[in-house]
C-alpha cells in the first residue's frame, strides 16, 4: 500500500466562539488525488490552511511525510508544494522571474534551478511567454503559473485550493492534466473544488465536508452507494414550507432533503412514478409549482442530501 503522506487526526480550529474546523481526520497516500468537496465556508481553505502551517490550528495533528507541522515544520515543509486560491504572484516580474524567487525560496541554486524553471515553464504552456511581465498575462495564463509556482521545488504533497475558478477550457484542461500527472509520479495531492465533475472525474477519494465536519468519505462508488436507489426531485416555484412539509413526508420512502420558501428537493426511489402523488400532495398543501426535474443518483446528488445546499453555493 503507498505510503501516507498527510495523516490529519482530530484537526480543529476555532476563532473565539465560531469553530470553521471541528476536529476532522482523513489521509492522503503517495501517488493519489484526495478531493475535499463543501460548500462556500464549509471549512475547506481552513484546513488547507492548517496543513500548510499558514495558520495554526486551536488542537489535533497534521503531519507531512511523517514531520508534525508543529514540532518539525521546516521537515514538513520541505515537501509540500501550495496553490492558494488567491493569486500568489508577482505582477511587475515575468514568470521566470516569479519561478526563480519561489525555487530559491525552498533551497534551489545554479543548474538545478534553471531546469527546473525550464520544465515547469513547458509543462504550464508559458515557455514562449516566460520573459513577459505577469500583468500581461490573461486570467488564465496567471492561474497556470500559480500552480508553476507551487511545483518548481518537486514537492512529494501537494496543496490544491481551487485551482481551476475562473479560468478558461483550454486552461482548466492544461491544469487538470498536470495533476494528474502529479498523481502517476507520487506525489500525494489534496484537492478542494468548486466544480463537481472535476471531483468525479479526477479524485481516487473524496471526502464531503459541512460546517467544519467530514459528512461523509469514500471513493466514488462508496458515496453513490450511500444513496441506495433514490433519485433526486427538485421543484421550483412558491411553498409554505411548515404546511409543505407535513404533506411531503406522507409519501412512502420521500425524504425532504431541501425545502425553502421558493424550492424543494426530495429524494425517492423511482421518482418518476411518484410524480403524480407529489403534485397532488403540492397541490393540497397549496404550493404552486413552475418547474421540475428529476436527477439520478450521483455525486451531486449526495452532496446535497447530505448539506441541504448546491456544491456552487
Amino acid at each position: 500500500m503507498p505510503e501516507s503522506m498527510i495523516e490529519i487526526e482530530n484537526l480543529r480550529k476555532e476563532y473565539g466562539d465560531l469553530v470553521a474546523v471541528g476536529g476532522i481526520s482523513f489521509e492522503v497516500r503517495a501517488g493519489t488525488i484526495f478531493g475535499l468537496l463543501g460548500p462556500n465556508g464549509a471549512g475547506k481553505s481552513t484546513t488547507i490552511s492548517c496543513i500548510s502551517s499558514l495558520i495554526r490550528p486551536t488542537s489535533g495533528e497534521v503531519r507531512i511525510a511523517g514531520h508534525d507541522i508543529r514540532r518539525d515544520s521546516v521537515a514538513a515543509r520541505r515537501h509540500l508544494g501550495l496553490v492558494p486560491q488567491e493569486l500568489a504572484l508577482y505582477e511587475d516580474l515575468s514568470a521566470a522571474e516569479n519561478l526563480r524567487y519561489w525555487g530559491a525560496a525552498y533551497g534551489l541554486r545554479g543548474r538545478q534551478l534553471q531546469q527546473r524553471l525550464a520544465s515547469v515553464l513547458e509543462a504550464v504552456g508559458l515557455a514562449d511567454r516566460a520573459k513577459e511581465p505577469v500583468k500581461r498575462y490573461s486570467g488564465g495564463m496567471k492561474r497556470r503559473l500559480n500552480f508553476a509556482c507551487g511545483l518548481v521545488h518537486e514537492p512529494r504533497v501537494l496543496l490544491l485550493d481551487e485551482p481551476t475558478v475562473g479560468v478558461d477550457p483550454q486552461s482548466r484542461v492544461r491544469l487538470l492534466e498536470l495533476v494528474r500527472q502529479q498523481a502517476e509520479s507520487g506525489t500525494a495531492v489534496l484537492y478542494t473544488t468548486h466544480y463537481m465533475e472535476e471531483a468525479q472525474g479526477l479524485c481516487d477519494r473524496l471526502a464531503i465536508i459541512d460546517h467544519g465536519k467530514i459528512v461523509a468519505e469514500g471513493d466514488l462508488a462508496q458515496l453513490q452507494a450511500m444513496l441506495g436507489e433514490k433519485d433526486l426531485v427538485r421543484l421550483s416555484g412558491r411553498f409554505d414550507p411548515a404546511v409543505v412539509a407535513a404533506r411531503m413526508e406522507r409519501i412512502d420512502a420521500a425524504e425532504i432533503v431541501q425545502l425553502e420558501n421558493d424550492s424543494l428537493v426530495l429524494a425517492l426511489p423511482r421518482a418518476g412514478r411518484a410524480l403524480p402523488e407529489i403534485f397532488e400532495a403540492a397541490a393540497e398543501a397549496g404550493a404552486e409549482i413552475r418547474e421540475t426535474t428529476i436527477s439520478r443518483p450521483s455525486l451531486e446528488t449526495l452532496f446535497i442530501k447530505l448539506t441541504g445546499r448546491e456544491l456552487r453555493e
